[in-house]
């Protein structure tokens, strides 16, 4: 049956049947496996321990799933030099994903590491094949296509990204997109994107590949082993249960693919792995006269779909808006090579852009329908690094549909992970970390998963998901709703990023809409964050910043203290009521935490740390917790509103609602008073903002939150009162070149690349990290934290940076911007990013001082936005704007 003709059948409602002789699947326990590679049906005899041998009774590392992420991780330990490791597979290697995975290989990706860890994986594979492996890595190269100028900005993005990463990677026209490959319909197109070095190759290859590699290393493989329990002692991985005997290891990392959930919640303590399988779907043809087996990979973004020669023919598939959830009821085992049914109406919407892209599938026969359950993760990113439940139990799941492209380079940075503690790539958009207890819960994921496997849908910068939402609101969110609020989600909690008109529909659809009005220049809300902004610098703002993690640490003598000192790289021996900003940096000095702590009465701290760090700085916390139960730490988030009270009249509004005298001589900068506001009490009140402006961040206790906002708002009506949100917060502190945990600050970057110096006290005891930043301190950095104001810039018709974008400096690209708003005194559009030195072979260099290299007078600097690069001006001190004779100068803070 031709594709045209099930278009038909769907239209007109009849069910598509295809001759059950099209396609063969075996598995069970026939140990010879037919895979599907290119169109054939390979048959594979992998040689590999028999169930009936009684597995190790110990081993340095146990490794679960034999699919292509986890013969990766094996391969590359072993490589490394551990090769007391022993892989689990439940079935047989290649079953679950891997075995129907579409085998496309692209380097591409939004942001600069993921796109370094894919070359590596592609050249890995070229390199394999060039050794006799038998991948049958097609280098074909990849086209992606753009059907609207949108599409094509975001394309122009991902190549800028692309070519940081040193691939070879071109715009093009639609025209060149045809003579590269002549199948294509051009006539709805933009542009194009072309990678030619990306390419396409057999999934099974791959694991049986690094399965084989890594036996011949020492790795013991074992197939029909499953995983019964990983238990733990005092939180340490302890042991492994299987169904073919115990197994006691120091490491244990779970790369079960859609069984990867399970595992974490059979584990004891559980374990924490957000993902569920969707059902995914593709279609191959039988051959067709005429096609060039090198005919490129073709992502028709906007189509949703992708294809790939196959066999002679073509396998076309694509990724729907509205998925569905697959295994519902828990996924069996003994699912190792088995499809889902075939749904032809689910997969309606792709094919009218399958024959719409490739015309020759009018007439091409069908050889299958193949529905293969894929995971998904909530937010679309992989699941990679240490749980916070265990130590020393990994994680790398949750592919998203880009496990194969990412497998080698999951293996090999994951084993940098695990032996070295880090990646030596920034892969904090993957840490498995980013999650919190609801993202695990089972029916979250299975409505969230529906709009996370809609990858090719065009996503704008700031757009929101939509489903699973509303679920952590503050005490004040009704009435901010009310007040016309429009949210965003960070961790499941819900924040005003700004407020509009209340008769807004955007407003009032932001939970159900299936796709907001986005746009890659000037954003909707432009005006209302401006008049925010403003009322922040010249009258009286509230801010809901209840989201912020808070943590409580206490003891009955000092060793709260100790313990604080030993993680802080500041001086947390302060009187009671003073506010210390500090980080708190892992062995390479990077950070763990950028934190607020204020020490209280009875040997108590209170500590705030970013919204999307509540995981990780509450894991940072226990990992170092004290043996003997002396410390006790508790996560308060949730007992405490937060009311960020910003603006020039904020002291005397919190005056006259407290009785508490607020003059600066009174109550300092960076101290903090526990006060009553209106019938309120026990309200913890500092004297800071997070913006640079004046004012005071008001933490109270959760049932008191409603009752203090009315009262504030009552009393502030005469100061010219209103509500902002996080997105005129933003604009304030990259105004001020305040950097920001989780965007700016991140494992890889340390207070002296950051220029936060002057937060480190080398003068104390030992902390964590001391050793690595007096390294820094006395051979130099090769990075430093900039701001750059952007010249020649229309920021009511150019595309906007939104993070990401690369930084050249005389014309060599030297690092990526991290943070970008619009700096309304300063008029102008300011980027925060760190700028590297490199030589001429790509090594980073080594500074005292960066000042004199970043000022560098003669150096000429440029970010390129969307394949335009715009002229910048660099600066690494705060700076004010002043007129003199009627012009705007710009003053520059002293040096800290």
């Amino acid at each position: 049956m031709s594709v045209l003709q099930c278009v038909r059948n769907v239209s007109l409602g009849r069910r598509t049947i295809l001759s059950k002789g099209s396609c063969s699947l075996f598995g069970g326990q026939d140990r010879t496996q037919a895979v599907l590679g290119g169109g054939n049906w390979r048959c594979y005899s992998q040689e590999t321990e028999q169930a009936s041998t009684k597995v190790p009774s110990s081993a340095k590392v146990v490794v679960c799933g034999g699919g292509v992420v986890g013969t990766s991780v094996a391969y590359h330990l072993a490589k490394a030099g551990w090769t007391d490791v022993v892989l689990l597979e439940q079935g047989q290697l290649t079953g679950g994903t891997t075995w129907h995975a579409a085998g496309l290989i692209s380097q591409a990706r939004d942001d600069l590491p993921t796109s370094k860890l894919m070359q590596y994986g592609r050249k890995l594979y070229q390199q394999l094949e060039a050794e006799g492996h038998n991948l049958f890595f097609k280098k074909c190269g990849s086209l992606m296509l753009a059907q609207t100028k949108d599409r094509l900005i975001y394309l122009q993005r991902k190549n800028q990204v692309a070519i940081a990463a040193g691939n070879e990677s071109h715009i093009i026209t639609p025209r060149e997109a045809k003579e590269i490959c002549p199948l294509i319909r051009i006539d709805d197109l933009e542009g194009a994107l072309w990678i030619p070095e990306d390419g396409a190759l057999t999934a099974p290859d791959v694991a049986l590949t690094f399965a084989s590699m890594a036996k011949t290393l020492g790795v013991k493989v074992f197939e029909r082993v499953s995983v019964e329990n990983v238990v733990a002692k005092r939180r340490v991985v302890s042991h492994v249960e299987t169904s073919a005997g115990k197994i006691e290891c120091e490491y244990f990392v779970n790369c079960a693919g859609m069984w990867a959930h399970s595992l974490g919640k059979i584990s004891k303590p559980q374990v924490r792995v957000p993902l569920h399988p969707c059902e995914h779907f593709y279609i191959t043809t039988k051959a067709i006269e005429g096609i060039d087996p090198m005919m490129p990979v073709v992502r028709d973004y906007d189509g949703l779909t992708y294809f790939r020669e196959w066999g002679g023919g073509i396998l076309a598939g694509g990724f729907e808006p509205k998925a569905k959830p697959a295994f519902l009821q828990g996924i069996p085992k003994d699912f190792q090579f088995g499809l889902l049914p075939d749904d032809w109406d689910h997969f309606q919407v792709l094919l009218e852009p399958i024959l719409n892209r490739m015309p020759v599938m009018e007439t091409a026969n069908i050889h299958k329908m193949f529905n293969g359950p894929e995971s998904f993760t909530p937010d679309g990113h992989w699941n990679l690094g240490a749980a916070s439940e265990i130590r020393n139990y990994y994680v790398a799941a949750g592919m998203t549909s880009m496990g194969i492209a990412g497998c080698a380079g999951i293996g090999k940075y994951l084993t940098e992970w695990i032996i070295d503690g880090m990646p030596s790539i920034d892969l904090s958009c993957h840490d498995i970390l980013r999650h919190v207890p609801h993202h695990n819960n089972s029916k979250f994921l299975a409505e969230r998963v529906k709009e996370t496997l809609g990858m090719y849908t065009l996503r704008y910068p700031n757009e929101q998901r939509y489903r699973g939402r509303k679920l952590r609101t503050s005490p004040l969110h009704t009435r901010l709703e009310v007040q016309g609020a429009c949210f965003g989600e960070t961790n499941a909690y819900e924040r005003p990023m700004w407020f509009g008109n209340s008769n807004d529909d955007y407003l009032h659809d932001q939970y159900n809409i299936e796709k907001g009005k986005g746009t890659f220049g000037k954003p909707s809300f432009f005006d209302n964050v401006k008049e925010e902004y403003w009322a922040c610098k010249e009258h009286v703002c509230l801010i809901d910043m209840s989201s912020f993690t808070k943590t409580e640490v206490r003891s009955k003598g000092p060793e709260a203290l100790e313990f604080l000192q030993y993680l802080s790289s500041n001086d947390i021996e302060q009187p009671i009521g003073s506010i210390i900003h500090t980080g708190m940096q892992n062995k390479f000095g990077g950070y763990e935490n950028d934190c607020t702590i204020v020490p209280m009465e009875n040997n108590t701290f209170f500590m705030i740390s970013p919204t999307s760090q509540q995981t990780r700085s509450l894991n940072w916390l226990l990992k170092h917790r004290p043996l003997d139960g002396s410390v006790e730490i508790r996560d308060v988030t949730s007992a405490y509103a937060g009311i960020n009270v910003i603006g020039p009249h904020a002291p005397q509004l919190l005056n006259d609602v407290s009785g508490v005298k607020t003059s600066r001589q009174e109550f300092k900068q960076m101290t903090c008073k526990v006060i009553d506001v209106g019938f309120a009490s026990n309200i913890i009140a500092m004297r800071l903002t997070h913006s640079g402006e004046d004012g005071f961040v008001l933490y109270v206790p959760s049932e008191y939150g409603l009752h203090v906002y009315e009262t504030l708002v009552k009393a502030g009506k005469d100061y010219g009162i209103r509500d902002a949100g996080y997105y005129a917060l933003r604009e304030l502190r990259i105004e001020k070149f305040y950097a920001f945990w989780g965007s700016d600050l991140t494992t890889h970057t340390t207070p002296l690349e950051s220029g936060r110096d002057f937060r480190v006290n080398f003068e104390k005891g030992d902390f964590i990290g001391k050793d690595a930043l007096l390294k820094q301190r006395e051979n130099g950095i090769s990075q430093r934290f900039a701001q750059f104001f952007l010249n020649d810039f229309d920021y009511e018709t150019d595309v906007w940076p939104w993070g990401g974008e690369p930084i050249y400096r005389d014309g060599k690209y030297c690092g990526t911007i991290t943070s970008t708003g619009y700096a309304h005194t300063l008029e102008c559009m300011t980027c925060l990013g760190f700028v590297i030195d490199y030589d001429s072979e790509g090594n980073r260099v080594l500074h005292k001082d960066m000042q004199d290299f970043i000022l560098d007078k003669s150096a000429k600097y440029e970010i390129a936005i969307a394949g335009k690069k715009f002229p910048a001006e660099v600066n690494l001190y705060t700076k004010h704007k002043v007129y003199q004779h009627g012009e705007p100068v710009f003053i520059p803070a002293p040096k800290r």
